[in-house]
């Protein structure tokens, strides 16, 4: 199966700029009218939950949005699609994904953000798209790589972020 447009590089400038690119994915996975599963990669402070907290605000949610290091998942099920943020950050043993029932959440209805998936591997699908954030100068390098023809699908709709767009 081949996919094309796999890839999409931006440089984005700082928090704003994040959670514009997370709004906008929102909106292409709105406009697709199915769920997600998105794999959310980097080291720490790298703006993979200020990414997240832009697709939340993306698809209507108003209040915080914060990272669920400690309770797994956070669920926004009130959205359309209704929508699971993972932070694996703290999973010692990917079993322990098993037991909170985890593949449930990957039916194909859901939007699914998955931070620190290697964390989780083994049980977790693979992603739609794949979003590897890094610092770069005073901003954010980011790479997002297509995983499935709607992954695929999904990074042609998407109207640039940063710089010069």
């Amino acid at each position: 199966m081949s996919i094309f447009g796999n890839e999409r590089r931006l440089f984005l400038e700082g928090e704003s700029e994040t959670e514009q690119l997370g709004r906008e994915l929102a909106r292409c996975v709105v406009a697709s009218g199915e769920g997600l599963i998105v794999f959310l990669d980097g080291d720490l402070g790298m703006g993979k939950t200020t990414l997240s907290r832009g697709v939340m605000r993306g698809l209507g949610h108003q209040g915080a949005v914060k990272s669920p290091t400690y309770t797994l998942v956070e669920p926004y099920e009130d959205l359309q699609p209704p929508a699971y943020h993972f932070d694996l950050y703290r999973v010692g043993d990917p079993d322990e994904l098993e037991y909170m029932g985890i593949r449930d959440y990957f039916s194909g209805q859901y939007l699914c953000l998955i931070e620190w998936p290697e964390r989780g591997k083994g049980l977790l699908p693979e992603p739609d798209i794949e979003i590897h954030l890094e610092r770069e100068h005073d901003g954010r390098s980011v790479v997002l790589r297509a995983g499935s023809e709607r992954g695929a699908s999904l990074l042609n709709q998407l109207e640039l972020i940063g710089p010069g767009h």
